[in-house]
C-alpha cells in the first residue's frame, strides 16, 4: 500500500508527511511518501494533494507539472484512487476559485471558492486558529470524531459548496465557513489535520483506511 502526497512547490510539506508516517504505522497503511513524479502518482494506491497560498498560483503550479496533473487526473477520475485534498488542496476541488482573478479548478465538487465574509466584522481574516467542527453528515474519516473537536485553520478564502449533500462539515466564523467536503472516492479537508492534534491525526489515520 502506498500513499503519494504530491510536491508541486506549493508549501512546506514536512509537518504532513511526518503526521502521515506517523499514521501509517500505526494503522499498518504501507508507506508514505512525498513526491514530484508523475509515475509514483500513477501508482499510488491513495493520493494526498495539500497546498499553501493563493488558488491561482497552486492552480497554475499544479497545472504546470503536467505529468503529475494528468497521473493525478487518471488515477482520481478513472480508477477511483482515494483522494485527500489539504487546504488549497481541496479548494482545488472545486469548479472555479475567485481569488484575484477567476481560476478554473478540478471540478470535481462543484461550487466555488470565494473570500470569507463573516457576519461580525470584529472577526479578522484570514481565519486562523482553532474552531470547532460541526459534522453535517457521516463519513468515514469522521470516525471516532464528534461534532465540537477543535482544528486548526489558516485560510482566508473558503469553498462554497452547490450540493448541500457533498458538505460534510462546516465551521461557525460569523457565518457558515466550510470545513470538509467529499464526494465518491474523494474527500477535501480546509483545515489541517497535520497540524491539528490528535482530531487531525484521527482523521488521517481514518482516511488511510478509508476502503470506498
Amino acid at each position: 500500500m502506498l500513499t503519494a502526497i504530491i510536491d508541486y512547490e506549493s508549501g512546506n510539506l514536512h509537518s504532513a508527511e511526518k503526521a502521515f508516517q506517523r499514521m501509517a504505522a500505526e494503522v499498518d497503511a504501507g508507506d508514505v511518501v512525498v513526491t514530484a513524479q508523475a509515475e509514483v502518482v500513477a501508482r499510488a494506491d491513495r493520493i494526498v494533494l495539500p497546498g499553501d497560498g493563493a488558488f491561482p498560483a497552486c492552480a497554475a503550479a499544479l497545472r504546470g507539472r503536467s505529468g503529475i496533473y494528468d497521473a493525478l487526473r487518471e488515477a482520481v477520475e478513472q480508477r477511483g484512487r482515494p483522494f485527500l485534498g489539504i487546504c488549497v488542496g481541496m479548494q482545488l476541488m472545486a469548479g472555479w476559485g475567485r481569488e484575484y482573478e477567476d481560476t478554473e479548478g478540478l471540478g470535481w465538487v462543484a461550487g466555488e471558492v470565494v473570500k470569507i465574509a463573516p457576519a461580525d466584522p470584529a472577526l479578522k481574516v484570514p481565519h486562523m486558529g482553532w474552531n470547532d467542527l460541526i459534522i453535517d453528515a457521516p463519513h468515514p474519516v469522521f470516525d471516532g470524531v464528534q461534532t465540537g473537536e477543535h482544528a486548526y485553520f489558516v485560510h482566508s478564502y473558503h469553498f462554497r459548496v452547490e450540493d448541500p449533500a457533498e458538505r460534510l462539515a462546516h465551521v461557525d466564523y460569523g457565518g457558515d465557513v466550510t470545513a470538509v467536503i467529499g464526494r465518491d472516492t474523494m474527500v477535501g479537508m480546509q483545515f489541517h489535520p497535520e497540524k491539528s492534534q490528535m482530531t487531525g491525526l484521527r482523521m488521517i489515520a481514518n482516511f488511510l483506511n478509508w476502503k470506498p
